[in-house]
């Protein structure tokens, strides 16, 4: 179990340095195209509603409406959850983690959907 948080942890890290050194490189007026997709995605389809379930490890969430198949993630609890929610979403139209302020993902209300500004 140690073993697994651990590798999990880790794993985490090198994503966010990545993402990090990729938007490094690309330069800050470069906008991924994933970025863009997104934008029309929500555009054209609305909110990404999410079911929650608890479980004995924390809590998981799965999209109800995402066009292009299921969003699943989870976290310990529902700050974290809200967090790799967001990130899960960038991951579908394959935009680096580093790109959460400019895509303007935000949790609706006290719903669980999530839109974009």
């Amino acid at each position: 179990m140690l073993l697994n948080w651990y590798y999990l942890n880790h794993m985490a890290i090198q994503k966010q340095l990545k993402d990090y050194l990729l938007k490094w490189l690309w330069g800050s007026d470069s906008v991924p195209q994933g970025l863009v997709e997104l934008t029309k995605y929500f555009i054209n389809y609305g909110p990404i509603q999410f079911d929650y379930q608890k479980g004995s490890e924390g809590w998981v969430a799965i999209s109800k409406n995402f066009q292009y198949g299921s969003i699943v993630t989870s976290g310990k609890d529902e700050k974290q959850l809200d967090d790799n929610i967001k990130d899960a979403i960038l991951t579908s139209f394959e935009v680096p983690s580093s790109y959460l302020k400019e895509a303007g993902i935000y949790k609706v209300g006290k719903e669980r959907e999530y839109a974009v500004a």
